[in-house]
């Protein structure tokens, strides 16, 4: 609520000067393209993450839960939230040395295939996509796994008794009655990705700019404090209403599960 009244002020709330009440900080998200922009890159970005998180993510969840049994899923299960007990900007860092040139990824191929061109993509829109998907992608896993750990095997099983095929009984069966946990995935990943800066300001280079850096540089840079709350708040705002236009689409699915 203290950053949220801060976005309607002038100036920074300390000093001898008092701050007027204004408009102005938001006024400016709309009179200059570049936040526009950097709004567009940072929700395509969302998009981008969460649609990899849900390609790696569902299948995993999928195969543990159906698939894996005993000791081993359990194992598998510490593995996934493993990289949670790590400190984020560790992870982050741990890429850099992967994904630069000559990093280990390079080092691997070039030792196998002396000819192969590099294959080092730090600092670029790629790497952090990857940085982000490492982040996040257990989210998908764990909610994805718990909706697919809650189906009756009897239903499959009748299914299966009746002639349904393997991909008849995902469609009809597995995939709606486990909407919810990729719906929770997906708005879990969503969300945070588009207002990261971290991973983008460390991977990303000169295409590190998103909207989340440029809140962070008035935070901490500029201080800023009313502008950075006001992009704050209008980001909000802009995912707000994207999951509003798609809760009748989300709302008919979730009903047919």
């Amino acid at each position: 609520m203290m950053m949220f009244y801060f976005s309607f002020l002038s100036r920074m709330p300390f000093g001898a000067a008092e701050p007027a009440l204004t408009l102005k900080q938001y006024a400016l998200f709309f009179e200059r393209d570049f936040y526009r922009f950097l709004t567009w890159r940072s929700i395509m970005l969302g998009v981008h993450v969460t649609v990899f998180c849900v390609l790696i993510g569902y299948p995993a969840a999928l195969i543990l839960a159906r698939s894996v049994e005993g000791r081993w899923r359990e194992a598998i299960l510490l593995l996934v939230v493993l990289p949670f007990w790590s400190n984020a900007l560790i992870r982050i860092f741990a890429w850099t040395m992967v994904l630069r040139t000559d990093g280990v990824i390079d080092q691997a191929l070039h030792a196998i295939f002396p000819w192969a061109p590099s294959l080092g993509i730090l600092y670029s829109y790629p790497a952090i996509v990857v940085g982000l998907v490492h982040s996040f992608v257990p989210y998908m896993i764990l909610t994805c796994y718990i909706s697919l750990q809650a189906i009756d095997g009897a239903l499959i099983e009748a299914a299966r008794s009746l002639g349904a095929s393997n991909f008849t009984i995902f469609r009809r069966i597995i995939l709606p009655l486990s909407l919810p946990g990729l719906v929770v995935g997906v708005i879990l990943i969503f969300v945070p990705t588009v207002g990261a800066f971290m991973e983008p300001r460390i991977l990303g280079g000169t295409q590190s700019i998103m909207l989340g850096t440029v809140i962070e540089d008035q935070f901490t840079e500029v201080f800023n404090w009313p502008l950075g709350a006001a992009l704050s708040f209008t980001l909000l705002a802009i995912v707000m209403l994207i999951f509003a236009a798609a809760y009748p689409l989300l709302r008919n699915r979730l009903k047919l599960a």
